[in-house]
């Protein structure tokens, strides 16, 4: 097996995103759980691009995609909509929480 340029480039990627998770890590910025779930994240990342060839049967044979590259495309936008989703609701509540926080200091200020 020969490892091509793409494959040294997601080497290079999966190396760095290990290092930034390390970093996070260490000045506390990630939970545990946080720590090892991106770790899980690089290393799967890492044996994908190490072994390409490894989810030829489920893609083709299960999936049905005739190309690995459709399958991480319709799986690529899953993820991005799926993150999309949840940020849209992290920021919805920490506006409701902004909005309360205001309606509150506003009647402390109009009490006094």
């Amino acid at each position: 097996m020969t490892i091509i340029g793409i494959q040294v480039l997601g080497v290079l990627f999966a190396g760095f995103m290990f290092y930034l998770t390390f970093l996070h890590q260490r000045r506390n910025e990630f939970t545990a759980k946080e720590t090892l779930f991106w770790f899980g994240t690089w290393v799967a990342f890492l044996l994908l691009v190490i072994f390409p060839t490894t989810l030829d049967f489920f893609i083709k044979g299960v999936l049905g995609f005739s190309r690995k590259l459709d399958f991480f495309i319709v799986l690529g936008f899953m993820f991005l909509l799926g993150i999309l989703f949840h940020t849209y609701i992290i920021m919805r509540k920490t506006q409701n929480r902004v909005e309360k926080l205001v309606r509150h200091m506003a009647i402390e200020r109009k009490k006094k």
